[in-house]
């Protein structure tokens, strides 16, 4: 058989109903990695559901337990040749909470319900659904090959992704043999658009900065006191205005990146950001000046507020209040210089007059990405446009946060994400889904980067 029928077959696999089938019973295991009650549900996941996937395969699978006790791994390996190409992929079989009861229409998170052009359910496209598509691809490759893929493959599954992948990094590092690659190829987080598919090469880091103004406790009658007592909503208010301004630019130097490299903006300039019409419009006069859209997203750092609190809003009282408190977001691209960021912040907010205020920083990703000169992503490329007809969006990063530096940092490999999902999939939130029509293109496309590994003899 041939490359155009090995695409056919993992198409065929979503028309035929196989597809479904296989991620209904994936879905169905509610694995809410937050939910301690689910610890049990994160193992049957592997041992029960994808130890016999990958076996049919031709893999072999070792649970990994957690170093900390909270999830637990799967490294599965298939291997062919000692001189074939080795692909290392990565999924992750936990989810958020199901939010029970606020899905529209009262639908279950934990069933697969089509719906026109999109397929509920939670974990749909973070990540149940893109693994799934990989390994329905990698299924296609193997029976149009005759039992064979024509190189080697391994995956680590984890289930603690979305409590910031806590021993991925250690696991690694103790399994660096057993995961030993020459590409990784991972599948997580949005394509570009539902129209294009899209190869990204990292992600952007992520900090949180929590800002605490504690003044005294409990309110004071605002008639009697105020002129006379500080308010520490204005001052946190105030003192945000000097980290970012009101179009969202960031006004202290140490929280933004480098200076845009030429090859960065080349890399960009055919990428727009277009928003379809169920989600979000782009802001106007927001964010950084000079840049485009998609510069802004990919490869510039934004400072967000994402919680500010004071007083009682639902039930405001005619008080000065005693505290105020906000949580604050730097994403940041690689180069940024994030190490001494709460001293930098203090010292700024003490130089414009509020010492006062207690700076603290909780969960960090670390920035990471590829050499975008690597021949493995012209290779990535160039099949994907074989297969759709379509060049693909090529992002230095994408604009949230993943285990990257894991595989770039950790085990030094090139790395590259092929993302199924698309920026309103609703992950993370009620009425998670992805899209039928993405998803028989990311089958096909997938088919036919694995097929075009196995023509190859020698690693890139």
């Amino acid at each position: 058989m041939t490359r155009i029928d090995a695409i056919a077959r993992a198409r065929q696999s979503l028309t035929s109903g196989d597809f479904l089938a296989e991620l209904g019973r994936r879905v169905a295991y509610r694995t809410e990695s937050l939910n301690p009650e689910r610890k049990n549900e994160l193992e049957s996941y592997l041992t029960d559901e994808l130890t016999p996937s990958f076996a049919e395969l031709g893999f072999s699978s070792e649970l990994v337990p957690s170093p900390s006790g909270r999830s637990p791994f799967l490294i599965a390996t298939y291997h062919e040749s000692d001189s074939a190409p080795t692909v290392l992929s990565y999924g992750h079989g936990d989810t958020v909470d199901g939010m029970t009861g606020e899905w529209r229409d009262g639908r279950d998170p934990w069933a697969v319900t089509p719906d026109g052009n999109r397929l509920y359910g939670r974990g749909t496209a973070d990540n149940k659904g893109q693994h799934s598509i990989n390994m329905a691809a990698l299924r296609a490759v193997r029976e149009a090959r005759g039992g064979k893929l024509g190189f080697n493959a391994k995956f680590i599954i984890e289930m603690g992704e979305e409590i910031g992948s806590p021993d991925l990094a250690r696991v690694a590092d103790l399994k660096r043999e057993a995961l030993k690659a020459d590409v990784f190829i991972g599948s997580d987080g949005p394509r570009l658009s539902t129209a294009r598919p899209t190869i990204f090469l990292g992600c952007r880091g992520g900090i949180r900065l929590h800002l605490d103004v504690n003044l005294r406790e409990g309110g004071n009658h605002s008639g009697n006191w105020g002129g006379v007592l500080a308010n520490p909503a204005t001052i946190l208010a105030n003192a945000i205005a000097t980290l970012v301004d009101g179009q969202g630019r960031i006004k202290l130097e140490s929280l933004k990146p480098p200076r845009l490299t030429n090859a960065i903006r080349a890399i960009l300039a055919d990428v727009k950001v277009e928003p379809t019409a169920d989600e979000p419009a782009l802001s106007d006069n927001w964010g950084e000046e000079g840049l485009t859209p998609a510069e802004r997203l990919y490869a510039w750092n934004t400072l967000e507020v994402l919680a500010i609190s004071s007083g009682n809003i639902d039930k405001p009282a005619n008080a000065i209040p005693g505290r105020a408190r906000a949580v604050l977001q730097l994403r940041f691209v690689v180069g940024t210089k994030v190490d001494t960021i709460v001293e930098d912040v203090k010292s700024h907010l003490v130089a414009h007059g509020f010492p006062m205020i207690e700076v603290s920083m909780t969960q960090g990703f670390a920035a990471s990405r590829a050499d975008i000169d690597s021949p493995w992503i012209k290779w990535a490329a160039d099949s994907i446009r074989m297969s759709t007809g379509k060049a693909p969006a090529v992002l230095p990063n994408f604009g949230g946060s993943l285990p990257n530096d894991v595989f770039a940092d950790v085990l030094k490999m090139p790395t590259m994400w092929v993302p199924h999902s698309y920026p309103g999939c609703s992950q993370h939130a009620p009425d998670e889904h992805i899209l039928l029509d993405v998803t028989e293109e990311a089958l096909g496309l997938m088919a036919g980067l694995f097929w075009d590994l196995g023509e190859l003899r020698k690693p890139l």
